[in-house]
């Protein structure tokens, strides 16, 4: 099992290399539900000694991509690789929900080389059977679910479901309001990673004058990630001491 830390800041950056993190997410906007970073912030993400995924997603919103918001994506992939960094975080949903295979694939396509994950427009598909199979057919490395559930560890069971069905052909990880108590549950359920943010909400500092900004804001915690990364590391060894005894 993987640690996968998102976050959508230099500072985040920072404290998810240092606590341990197997990867990071990069993106920016967690409070939107994450969207494409900035070319600076990728390019002091290359140099952090951790590999790094980008998100790519031009707006805020559903899934649904126009021809201009896939042309900006496209464009975003190429400075992800331009960037250095290790994979792309992708998905473009069809109208009633399914995987729009087409969009994924030129934005698949244009990301030869690195690994690509599949975020949670899974979560919206009507049937997570098929979606995997679409998944795998296209050659995504992962998907990043929360087995069609609001929370992880609510979809535990449907977690295991396509752990069983991936049998080895595509990653599975664990995404969605993910806690350091979680991961038994997860463990439980064979996922090859988890994802998740770390983060506390934190008020804005400065003066604000007439201007509307929001009374805080959601900031990377060294603290929770130093309690993931525990329970994590624990899972992984507990599994390699139940391994040994069944030799």
């Amino acid at each position: 099992m993987q640690l996968e830390i998102v976050v959508d800041d230099a500072e985040g950056l920072a404290l998810a290399a240092a606590g341990g993190a197997d990867r990071i997410e990069l993106c920016a906007a967690l409070a939107l539900g994450a969207l494409t970073p900035s070319v600076g912030l990728m390019r002091r993400a290359a140099a952090c000694g951790v590999p790094v995924h980008a998100m790519i997603r031009p707006r805020a919103g559903d899934f649904l991509f126009s021809a201009d918001d896939l042309s900006v994506a496209l464009d975003d992939i190429r400075a992800v690789r331009d960037a250095g960094l290790a994979g792309v975080v992708i998905g473009v949903s069809r109208p009633d929900g399914r995987l729009d295979a087409e969009a994924l694939a030129r934005q698949i396509d244009a990301a030869a080389g690195i690994e690509v994950t599949l975020h949670r427009c899974f979560d919206v598909t009507p049937d997570a059977a098929q979606a995997l199979e679409a998944a795998v057919a296209l050659g995504v490395t992962r998907i990043m679910t929360a087995g069609h559930a609001a929370r992880a560890v609510d979809g535990a069971a449907a977690l295991s479901a396509l752990v069983v069905q991936a049998a080895g052909r595509i990653q599975i990880m664990a995404g969605g309001g993910v806690e350091a108590a979680h991961v038994p549950a997860f463990a439980a359920a064979a996922v090859d990673a988890v994802h998740a943010a770390c983060s506390v909400a934190r008020p804005v500092a400065g003066p604000r004058g007439s201007l509307r900004i929001a009374p805080d804001r959601p900031r990377t915690d060294a603290a929770l990630i130093a309690a993931l990364r525990a329970a994590v590391t624990a899972a992984r060894t507990g599994g390699a001491f139940l391994a040994r005894q069944s030799d």
